[in-house]
C-alpha cells in the first residue's frame, strides 16, 4: 500500500524494506527524545549528536527514526517539529533493528525496520498535505499499547515496591502540572525537571516526572481536571526520599494526550462527576491535611538564609520545607474585605471571576448547580531580624487558625474589632511553618505558602535567635 499526494508517492510504514530505492514515507509525530551528544571515536576530543523520534501512519503501525550528525544539523533538526506534527522523510536509510538491544532504550515498534537520516541524503519536512493531516492526527489519540494494558494508580501503590524499576503503562487524568524547574548537573550541563499529579477513580494524587524538555513541553499542554494521558512504558520507583511510589517519562516512553478509548472515557466521565460533586475537592483537602505533617519540618532558616539560598539556585528552587522564627510585620485585614477574602467555585474550587461572579474552568455546568463560597486569601509579611520576605501567601484553614477565627466569624467584626485582631498578631514573634517555591510569575521571584503561623516558646525562639540549634535544624547549602 502507498500514500499518494500531488508531488510524491509515500510508502507506507508497514511496507519499508532495505531494498527500497529513496523511499518517502510519512507520519504524525508520537514520541521524541532530547538531542544529546557522544564522544566521536573516529575524532578524538570532538562529539556527535543525535536525536531520535517515533512516527505513526496507521493505528497498528510506527518506527523508530534516529538521526547523526553535527551539533548545527541535529539541534536545527530537532527544533523544526514537535511531537504532534506531521512529517514527511525523504530518502531516509532503512535498516533492520536489533529489537532486543535497541528497544531497551526506545519505544517498542511492531516493525522490524528503524530509519535512519542522513544531513547529505535525506530530508525532513513538516507535512503540508492537509488531507492526509487529517487522518494522520485522529492517530494522536491512539494508544501505542493495548487499551486495556495497564495499572491504575491504586494498583501500583498496592504493589508498593514490588514493582520497583518496573516498566508499566499508566492510564491517568492530569490534576495539576508543575513549572519546570532548571539546574546545572555536576559535570555542568543544564538540566530540567517538571512534575506532574495524576489521579483516577482509585488514587487521587500520584506523581510522574519528566526530565527531558520534549515531554515537559507536552505537559504543559495539558489542562488540569480535563486532560487524560495514557503513558506507555514508564518506569516505577519507589521514592525513599517521599516514602511514595513514582513514575518517570523515560526514552521508552510514548504518552497519547486524551486517548480515544473506551477506558479512558469512563475516566472521562469520572472527572465531570467529581467535579459536579466537589468528592474530588473533600478528598484533596483531607489529603492535603495528611500529606503535610508539619513534625517532619525541621530546618530552621533566617530570611536571608531563604534568600542566599535561591540566588545559588540562580532562581530555580526546588521547593523548601522550613521554619522561621520571626514576626507578622504586615497583615492588612481592617482595610478591605476583597483583598483578603475570595470567592470559589464550590465544584471545582477555583477562583471565580470578581466581576461576573462566575467560574470559567466549569462553565460547561448547569449554573443551577453551582454556587460559590468565601475563603482566605491574604498577603502578608514575615520579618525576622535579618530581613522581610514579602507577599506570602495565608490562605484558607491555616488563616482561620492563624486569626483565630472562621470566616463566617470574621465577617461579623466590626472594624474596630478587625483592628485589634490585627494587633495582636502583629510583631508577636511567632514559630511560621512554610513552603518556598519559585515563582517567576510572582512578584519577589519566591512563592510562600505558610503552612502554620503559632506564638512561638520564648525559649526555642530566643535558641534559635542566637544560634544555637544543632543537628538537622541548620542550612545545608
Amino acid at each position: 500500500m502507498a500514500y499518494s499526494s500531488s508531488t510524491r508517492d509515500f510508502v507506507a510504514l508497514s511496507d519499508l524494506h532495505p531494498n527500497l530505492a529513496r523511499p518517502n514515507v510519512i507520519g504524525v509525530v508520537i514520541g521524541k527524545t532530547d538531542v544529546r551528544s557522544f564522544p566521536d571515536r573516529k575524532n578524538i576530543g570532538s562529539e556527535r549528536y543525535t536525536f531520535s523520534f517515533t512516527i505513526r501512519d496507521s493505528p497498528t503501525y510506527f518506527i523508530n527514526v534516529n538521526s547523526w550528525g553535527r551539533e548545527e544539523y541535529i539541534r536545527s533538526l530537532s527544533e523544526s517539529f514537535r511531537v504532534g506534527d506531521c512529517v514527511t522523510i525523504e530518502n531516509p536509510l532503512v535498516q533492520s533493528k536489533e529489537a532486543e538491544r535497541e528497544e531497551k532504550f526506545n519505544p517498542v515498534t511492531p516493525s522490524s525496520y528503524k530509519l535512519l537520516l542522513s544531513e547529505n541524503h535525506s530530508v525532513v519536512k513538516t507535512s503540508s498535505c492537509y488531507e492526509m493531516d487529517t487522518k494522520l492526527l485522529s492517530l494522536l489519540h491512539l494508544p501505542v499499547k493495548d487499551p486495556q494494558d495497564y495499572y491504575s494508580l491504586g494498583d501500583i501503590i498496592a504493589n508498593g515496591q514490588s514493582l520497583d524499576g518496573r516498566i508499566l503503562n499508566v492510564l491517568a487524568a492530569v490534576m495539576s502540572v508543575g513549572e519546570p524547574k532548571y539546574f546545572m548537573t555536576s559535570d555542568k550541563r543544564k538540566g530540567q525537571r517538571c512534575e506532574v499529579k495524576l489521579y483516577d477513580e482509585t488514587e487521587i494524587s500520584f506523581p510522574i516526572v519528566c526530565w527531558d524538555n520534549e515531554s515537559i513541553q507536552l505537559a504543559q499542554s495539558w489542562i488540569p481536571r480535563e486532560t487524560v494521558i495514557f503513558a506507555s512504558d514508564v518506569r516505577i520507583n519507589f521514592d525513599k526520599f517521599r516514602n511514595c511510589m513514582t513514575a518517570t517519562v523515560i526514552s521508552k516512553t510514548i504518552i497519547t494526550t486524551n486517548p480515544e478509548t473506551a477506558e479512558a472515557n469512563v475516566l472521562f466521565s469520572f472527572i465531570k462527576e467529581s467535579a459536579q460533586s466537589g468528592v474530588l475537592h473533600d478528598k484533596m483537602e483531607e489529603q492535603s491535611k495528611e500529606s503535610i505533617n508539619l513534625e517532619t519540618i525541621g530546618d530552621v532558616y533566617t530570611v536571608e538564609q531563604l534568600k542566599e539560598k535561591a540566588l545559588q539556585n540562580d532562581g530555580k528552587l526546588e521547593p523548601v520545607y522550613g521554619i522561621i522564627y520571626g514576626y507578622i510585620s504586615t497583615l492588612d485585614i481592617d482595610d478591605n474585605a476583597s483583598k483578603v477574602i475570595r470567592n470559589r467555585c464550590s465544584i471545582c474550587r477555583f477562583i471565580v471571576n470578581e466581576m461576573s461572579n462566575t467560574c470559567t474552568f466549569c462553565s460547561d455546568v448547569s449554573s443551577d448547580s453551582k454556587s460559590t463560597f468565601a475563603s482566605f486569601d491574604i498577603l502578608i509579611d514575615l520579618t525576622d531580624h535579618t530581613g522581610t520576605l514579602y507577599s506570602c501567601y495565608l490562605s484558607d484553614c491555616v488563616a482561620e487558625e492563624t486569626l483565630g477565627c472562621t470566616i463566617h466569624e470574621f465577617l461579623t467584626l466590626t472594624e474596630d474589632k478587625k483592628t485589634a485582631l490585627k494587633w495582636q498578631l502583629l510583631l508577636e514573634q511567632s514559630k511560621i511553618y512554610f513552603k518556598v517555591t519559585s515563582s517567576p510569575s510572582w512578584r519577589t521571584g519566591l512563592k510562600v505558602n505558610v503552612l502554620s503561623c503559632k506564638l512561638a516558646d520564648p525559649a526555642e525562639a530566643s535558641q534559635s535567635l542566637l544560634g544555637k540549634e544543632t543537628g538537622n535544624k541548620r542550612l545545608h547549602y
